[in-house]
């Protein structure tokens, strides 16, 4: 996984890019007809239900556009709220709120759907050893907010990008010539490059679980569209020799299901590309 340092480094691009592609040269709709002197003070109103998220994000863009804004936090990050909850006031230059109003409800509410999602999952999960992972199904540039949200709604963030894991599927076996090959020249890279990285590789059967198993060093096996018996099957053959792995169309109604089968981890990209915004508000009070 990348570092905090990175991680951070993500956020405040995604922030600088953000007011850069929303405020251009001005918000001149403020700047029109409220003076600079203006002080104000406004809510974040919860106009939904699920799992808030995105309010120390919200913190850093306030922050990023205005360090004189003043935040007070009433509900923190992956609290349970409901329609009509106050998750923050913000209060300062109303130039500065309004700024920064768009880029704060947009993330939060997305941000906020990705947690309430990945807390249904978790849920559902209870009782078994199974964790959710999210995926690379993400929205380009800001994913970090989203795999952020992810971590929020109590589930693990998979690789961050292409960089910091190996991850060997059908195309890059079928591309090097097959299984046992793309393990060893991957291996023969880590080794070049020295380089220290987790490989994960895709099994579309259960005799591609077996010729994986004949590889040392590989730190996961990622059973991609099997069904539950074969799940089950693969997770016996593999043991300890590595972690297992479950994906592919697994939903609400089937993820109980493949963790019973007794998988390590199950991953999901419906986390991040299937959900619908949570309704937030930001109103002057």
């Amino acid at each position: 996984m990348i570092s905090e340092e990175q991680f951070q480094n993500e956020l405040d691009l995604i922030i600088a890019n953000a007011v850069r592609e929303d405020v251009g040269d001005g918000d001149h709709s403020s700047l029109a007809c409220i003076p600079s002197s203006a002080q104000g003070k406004a809510k974040l109103l919860v106009k939904g239900e699920g799992t808030l998220a995105g309010v120390d994000f919200a913190k850093k863009v306030f922050n990023y556009v205005d360090p004189n804004l003043e935040i007070e936090i009433l509900i923190e990050d992956g609290v349970a709220v409901k329609y009509g909850d106050i998750a923050f006031y913000v209060e300062g230059s109303s130039q500065s709120i309004l700024k920064a109003e768009r880029l704060v409800l947009n993330a939060m509410q997305r941000m906020s759907a990705i947690a309430t999602k990945t807390q249904n999952f978790v849920t559902i999960l209870e009782g078994t050893s199974t964790k959710i992972l999210d995926t690379r199904k993400t929205t380009p540039g800001i994913r970090a907010l989203e795999k952020w949200a992810v971590k929020i709604g109590g589930g693990e963030n998979h690789r961050f990008a292409l960089y910091d894991m190996i991850m060997l599927k059908d195309n890059h076996i079928d591309f090097a010539g097959g299984i046992t090959k793309a393990i060893r020249k991957t291996q023969d890279y880590l080794k070049e490059k020295g380089k220290n990285l987790k490989i994960i590789v895709e099994a579309r059967d259960l005799d591609e679980v077996d010729e994986i198993l004949k590889s040392e060093g590989v730190y996961r096996i990622l059973l991609d569209n099997f069904d539950y018996d074969d799940t089950r099957e693969a997770v016996k053959r593999i043991g300890d020799k590595c972690l297992t792995e479950s994906s592919g169309g697994i939903t609400e109604d089937t993820i109980r299901k493949y963790a019973e089968c007794g998988v390590d981890y199950i991953s999901s990209g419906a986390l991040t590309h299937s959900v619908y915004n949570m309704d937030l508000s930001l109103k002057a009070v």
